[in-house]
This record gives C-alpha cells, sequence and structure tokens, in this order.
C-alpha cells in the first residue's frame, strides 16, 4: 500500500553489536516504516571518561598523570571508539536496507539507557527500535534487559522491541490489541497510519471479563452500559463493538478481522500472538484499567517482556486518540 504518512518519521535505533541487536535490521523490513524517514543510530559506551587535569589552575594536582587515571581515560577511549564504529556499521547496513532513509550515527558515552531517552527525546523521534538484550542474556531467555526495560518504561515516544521469528510466509501478522481506552485507540490510529506491506493481515484482540463496561455512544465515552460477556451471545456483543476499528483498519488497506478472547489478558495476548504465529503485538502503555500515574500498565509490560515476537508500545507524543471510535 502507499505510505500514508506525509512527514518524515524520526526514529532512534539503539545498537550495541548483540546478537539481540543485529535482529533489528531484519526486522525494519517488517515494522511498516516510510521510504522516507530521519534515523539516528546511537552505540553507547557504558563508561565514564574522568575529567582532564589543568595542571594550570589546580596547585593541588600533581605534576604527573596518576596511571589509573590513564588506564582510565585510555580505557574509555577505546570503548567509545568501539561504540562509533558500531554506530557507523549500523548506519550502512541501514542505509542498504532503505536507500531514501537519512541516516546518521552517534556514539556517546554515558549510561546506556538514559542517553537513549535523552537523544531520542532532545531529537524528537517518534519510535524508539532496539533489541530485546545486549551482551549480557541470562540463560538464553526471551525476558528484557535492563536497558531495555528501562526505555520501554520511560520513554516518550513508542518503542519497538525487536524479535526476529524466521517465519516463511510472505504476508506480515499483527495483533493489535484494543480496549475501550485511549491508549488502543492511538496505537489503532498509528497501524492505520503506516505504510505496511501489501497483505499484512491483522488481528484485533480483545479479552474480556466476564463482564465488561463499554460505552454506550462512541462520541460520548462517559456513558457506560455492561455486556455480560459469559456466552456466545455476550462476545458476539463484545466483537461487534470493535467492527468500526476493523473497518478502519481496511480501509487502510489492512485485512483487519475482531478476535475475542476470555481470560487473562497478558497470557491470552500471548497465546493468540504465539498460535496464529504473530510478527508483531502493538498495545498501547496502558489499558482501560490503566492508573494515569503509572509509566507503564502491568499487561503492556509483561507482554514486552515475554513476547517471542516483536513487540510495540504505541505512545502519541500529541495526546491525539486519533479519533478511532471504539
Amino acid at each position: 500500500m502507499d505510505g500514508v504518512m506525509s512527514e518524515k518519521m524520526k526514529i532512534v535505533i539503539a545498537y550495541d553489536g548483540s546478537a539481540s541487536a543485529n535482529g533489528v535490521f531484519e526486522d525494519l523490513n517488517h515494522a511498516g516504516l516510510p521510504e522516507k524517514c530521519e534515523a539516528l543510530v546511537i552505540s553507547v559506551a557504558d563508561v565514564f571518561i574522568p575529567p582532564p587535569l589543568n595542571k594550570k589552575t589546580d596547585e593541588a594536582v600533581p605534576r604527573y598523570t596518576p596511571q589509573g587515571i590513564k588506564r582510565a581515560h585510555q580505557h574509555a577511549e577505546r570503548k567509545l571508539k568501539e561504540a562509533a564504529d558500531r554506530a557507523v556499521h549500523a548506519v550502512e547496513r541501514i542505509q542498504k536496507l532503505f536507500p531514501l532513509w537519512q541516516v546518521k550515527d552517534l556514539a556517546v558515552a554515558d549510561s546506556p539507557a538514559w542517553a537513549i531517552l535523552r537523544e531520542a527525546e532532545e531529537w524528537k523521534a517518534e519510535l524508539i527500535i532496539m533489541g530485546a538484550q545486549g551482551h549480557s542474556v541470562l540463560g538464553g531467555r526471551l525476558i528484557l534487559g535492563s536497558i531495555s526495560q528501562r526505555v520501554l518504561y520511560e520513554a516518550l515516544s513508542s518503542v519497538r522491541i525487536a524479535r526476529t521469528r524466521n517465519l516463511d510466509r510472505s504476508a506480515l501478522r499483527l495483533v493489535i490489541g484494543v480496549d475501550n481506552s485511549r491508549y488502543s485507540r492511538a496505537a489503532v490510529e498509528m497501524a492505520s497510519r503506516r505504510p505496511w506491506p501489501k497483505g499484512t493481515q491483522v488481528r484485533l484482540l480483545n479479552v474480556v471479563d466476564t463482564v465488561m463496561s463499554v460505552p454506550v455512544d462512541p462520541l460520548q465515552p462517559a456513558l457506560q452500559k455492561w455486556i455480560e460477556a459469559d456466552g456466545e451471545d455476550g462476545c458476539d456483543d463484545v466483537a461487534r463493538l470493535f467492527e468500526p476499528v476493523a473497518d478502519k483498519l481496511r480501509q487502510a488497506g489492512l485485512h483487519a478481522e475482531v478476535t475475542i478472547r476470555k481470560g487473562n489478558p497478558t497470557d491470552e495476548i500471548l497465546e493468540e500472538a504465539e498460535t496464529w504465529n504473530a510478527d508483531c503485538i502493538l498495545l498501547g502503555p496502558k489499558g482501560v484499567r490503566g492508573i494515569e500515574r503509572l509509566l507503564l500498565g502491568s499487561v503492556s509490560s509483561a507482554v514486552a517482556a515475554r513476547a517471542r515476537c516483536s513487540v510495540e508500545i504505541v505512545r502519541d507524543r500529541s495526546g491525539n486518540t486519533g479519533g478511532v471510535q471504539q
């Protein structure tokens, strides 16, 4: 389908040279990104560079540089050079994949999570893309590393945790978690605007309890009613509620359907993605029960940590829900 995003999308790609980070390159082809983007590849040397000794102004400083400080400088400079080389290498790979992108590299010496968050915010990035793990992988488990987890929790932009599946098929498969929250509306709006590959399939997944609250009028979400979703009729009512959302995605050229599951939201989202062999799960940072002061809801956090496919947590920097009616 033709791209529907008029302005260049701004993306920060965190790269540390690990196997997990290398999966980002393959995932970029499945992320529905425009042909023209501005991308910043950041590679962080997790070191502290000691300040230089000023022998002219500080009489307390000895006339020689202690060997310990010399070694600290040499170690930090070496690590920063390695980070710079990694960033340049990543830019070259990305430029081959997306020749129309404007891609630049950045290497910094800092705490990795803070550096990524700071650069993304200063650059006003719409999306941060990174691997699930750094070099230190605990027993090969799929849970998030500490750096990815902190960025996921504290970023003001959307964050995509890239994981590769090596699935032998042409059509892309997306699971989008939907509920009655403005966060899921923003996720749907984002999905409708991204230029996904032709034939992309979407499952709008709603996980219901036995009884759920829904708006009587989509234009007046404060007016609520209750749907008994214990039987098939109740699930059908819930499915019909989300049909307008599916129609919005169909109008954008996606093959969309509504799926209803009952049970624990985290488990059901993960199960749906796994059994359907999804390439990516898209979620808002919080659901309908989310507490505003929380940076990330428990369901979004758990899904991002445990999923075997890529997960994108969608945040709308403008606060606009896009007018998606649910």
